[in-house]
């Protein structure tokens, strides 16, 4: 079962999904793909559960400006492409960035094959599931532009701000 929780970040309404003991998903409402997420899953009310006050207590931490020093347990369903893409995103330091291509460049290595396509990659960090704790918001193109953010371009650069990064590449 999937039971949900709402946080209410600077930012806007974050809804929270999660089983009893891990978090699955975090998405600002609204986002891109936000609606389809809901039409794969068997929803439950809203309960109060330990994992929710984790996962508050991380926003609350990062949304005062400092970088939480733990993570909420985390469960993460998507195909092996994706689920690599986004183990990359966890390592990505607070306050640093990484580009499309530099993830292209890891998997490409990982899997051992000459090219990725950033384009792909692409694909896998805007179907992040679990947005902000794992940082695509810290993803930029390879001029240190900012593109695509499935919670919108404003959120991803207010993101960037709140961690001290400006728009180029580090």
């Amino acid at each position: 079962m999937i039971y949900t929780d709402t946080y209410t970040s600077p930012l806007g309404n974050i809804t929270l999904t999660a089983t009893k003991t891990a978090l699955t998903g975090l998405w600002f409402e609204g986002e891109a793909y936000y609606s389809r997420v809901f039409e794969k899953i068997e929803v439950c009310p809203r309960r109060d559960l330990p994992i929710f006050a984790q996962t508050r207590n991380w926003l609350d931490t990062y949304f005062q400006g400092s970088n939480p020093e733990f993570t909420p347990p985390l469960k993460l369903e998507g195909t092996s492409f994706r689920q690599s893409v986004w183990e990359i995103l966890k390592t990505i330091p607070y306050g640093q960035t990484m580009t499309y291509g530099e993830i292209a460049s890891i998997i490409a290595a990982q899997r051992q094959i000459p090219h990725m396509s950033a384009q792909a990659v692409g694909g896998a960090v805007g179907h992040n599931p679990i947005s902000i704790i794992l940082p695509c918001h810290r993803v930029i193109g390879t001029d240190g532009s900012l593109t695509g953010y499935a919670g919108g371009l404003n959120r991803k650069a207010a993101l960037l701000q709140l961690e001290g990064i400006t728009n180029s590449p580090t």
